[in-house]
């Protein structure tokens, strides 16, 4: 008898409001070092309890990669592309909703990880060869300009500076609080890279918060925003973004697309036991 293998969705579609949405699974990775990679420095008791209570494994871990699509009737927006491998299925997403690259409109770039901007490019050319860009201004100017990336980031700038700065010409640089078309704006989210935009999605009274890489692991991040992720680039101030957008997510009740959430990567925060926890999406999208 052949190996039998876990079947998984890799589109998930909803509306929101008139506008139409769709989370993307590009990939999902099995990792170690949970402790590590989400709450370095704590007592390696605090991370295995955390993971017991959380019902979750003290190691191993999903990392998933989800970018979003937001169709509101007259734009088709995509935010962050992927890590552009070849196991990489983006575009495989893309078509499962009957759409190509060149259907795409806009693409939003929350940040310049390699996760993000790996599918901007294929062979020297742009993916999405009709779409406008938009980067944020301080993200770009870091990565293209700034002399202060980590010894980590290295590659991660010379990564960025290969396959953004030919994109210059057709991009709009963008700050918190811009209006990237109607309905949807830039919120500040710097921290875990230097200009992280997360972005609110508003339509019919329906609100998205698009939060990208704020927050890193369901439990970890959500449960102790204070513990530090190593995959944070300044880790005070990913704390107290962290710590703001809980509370603007929990107190505003609102629905939440996490790029490394378990997929769908779709949930609500709610205030528990002195902190907050991540309630995924139950059947609220499908009724």
């Amino acid at each position: 008898m052949s190996e039998i293998r876990p079947a998984r969705a890799r589109v998930f579609a909803f509306n929101l409001g008139s506008f139409k949405a769709a989370a993307l699974l590009d990939a999902a990775d099995i990792r170690d070092n949970l402790a590590s990679a989400f709450a370095a420095g704590q007592p390696a008791a605090a991370v295995r309890d955390l993971a017991a209570a959380n019902f979750i494994d003290p190691d191993r871990y999903e990392h998933c990669f989800i970018p979003t699509l937001i169709d509101t009737g007259s734009q088709k927006i995509l935010f962050d592309t992927g890590c552009g491998e070849e196991d990489s299925s983006l575009l495989g997403c893309l078509q499962d909703l009957g759409l190509g690259p060149d259907d795409i409109d806009v693409v939003v770039i929350t940040h310049g990880h390699p996760d993000h901007i790996g599918g901007l490019v294929r062979n020297g050319e742009p993916v999405f060869n009709r779409a406008r860009h938009v980067f944020g201004a301080a993200e770009f100017a870091f990565w293209t300009q700034g002399d202060a990336v980590r010894p980590a980031r290295l590659a991660n700038r010379d990564l960025f500076r290969l396959i953004c700065t030919g994109l210059a010409e057709r991009a709009t640089f963008i700050v918190p609080g811009d209006e990237v078309v109607p309905g949807i704006i830039a919120v500040d989210a710097a921290g875990h890279s230097p200009g992280l935009l997360a972005f609110l999605v508003e339509n019919s009274g329906q609100r998205l918060l698009i939060w990208s890489d704020a927050f890193l692991h369901y439990a970890v991040s959500i449960q102790h925003p204070e513990w530090h992720a190593d995959f944070d680039d300044d880790k005070e101030q990913a704390v107290e973004t962290r710590k703001r957008l809980l509370k603007m997510a929990a107190e505003q009740r609102l629905l939440i697309a996490g790029h490394h959430m378990p997929f769908p990567g779709l949930g609500y925060v709610e205030r528990a036991n002195g902190s907050f926890r991540w309630i995924p999406v139950g059947y609220q999208l499908n009724i």
